[in-house]
């Protein structure tokens, strides 16, 4: 696929499994019909390392440039909590996440996606001031380079920290390096968080709370996923577009917000070609 053709479609894409090698999802996601991709750079639920040959490396920029798909987005592993008040945990979690930004720097990849960690019952407070200092911590492990972190809006279940606009902006506004953060804004969670997104004022209202706290320019990555729970139910259950309590009207004012053009949109539900078609369709 040229690039003309990749630019003139919606950018449009869905989470790949990388089975067989990192390359395969930037093949697996055009034969989709993608234009941007978001993958794994290792086992999501385990703590071991992924070291990169220079001959992997190599291999994925190349069938990125071959099939055209950009930005590539990586998810980070569901292991790390930025906020684990357990101390060998949170160890882990920053040795994990400058890790994970090492592999993106090292594969071209444009953001990495995690979720900003679980206070595990010391407190909103504490919770997001430890998230700071580990950013802050991460930051200066990795000096240099251009991998920006996008701290995911989530559904705030349990203890988990996320799951409001002003935490997220928080986040951004105290860490020292907040120009290397930005955020992804998933349409599942924020429903279950308790913002209603169901008709074209909620649409517009909920985008004037995210211009007035965190700032639409720092809105880098949207995960388009409907719902299988009620609003404000805080439970995480990806369903299929149209097909959830969110509805179709949501989706369809994403797809056509020009202001949202260039923001990559991810689905990360069970039908992904016949999502990625019914959203370009709404395009």
């Amino acid at each position: 696929m040229d690039k003309q053709t990749v630019l003139a479609q919606p950018l449009l894409g869905a989470h790949i499994s990388i089975a067989g090698g990192l390359e395969k999802a930037l093949l697996r996601g055009q034969a989709l019909g993608c234009t941007t991709v978001q993958l794994f750079t290792k086992s999501s639920n385990q703590w071991g390392e992924r070291f990169l040959k220079e001959s992997q490396t190599q291999l994925f920029r190349e069938v990125r440039e071959q099939t055209g798909i950009d930005p590539v987005i990586s998810h980070a592993g569901y292991l790390i909590n930025l906020a684990s008040p357990d101390e060998e945990i949170y160890t882990k979690s920053l040795d994990a996440m400058v890790q994970e930004i090492l592999r993106c720097e090292q594969l071209g990849i444009d953001y990495l996606v995690v979720h900003p960690g679980f206070h595990k019952g010391c407190g909103e407070a504490w919770g997001l001031g430890r998230i700071i200092d580990a950013l802050d911590r991460v930051h200066t492990d990795t000096a240099g380079v251009k991998v920006k972190i996008a701290l995911e809006t989530t559904a705030g279940q349990g203890t988990a920290l996320g799951g409001s606009l002003e935490q997220i902006a928080h986040i951004i506004e105290r860490v020292k390096e907040k120009s290397r953060l930005v955020f992804c804004l998933d349409t599942c969670h924020m429903f279950v968080a308790g913002y209603n997104l169901r008709t074209k004022q909620d649409y517009l209202d909920f985008f004037r709370s995210i211009d007035d706290t965190i700032g639409r320019e720092k809105l880098r990555v949207i995960h388009l996923n409907d719902s299988k729970r009620e609003m404000g139910s805080r439970v995480d259950r990806h369903e299929n577009i149209g097909e959830g309590m969110i509805g179709e009207g949501l989706f369809r004012l994403v797809m056509r917000d020009t202001s949202l053009t260039g923001v990559p949109k991810i689905i990360e539900t069970p039908g992904d070609i016949e999502n990625i078609r019914l959203l370009k369709s709404f395009a």
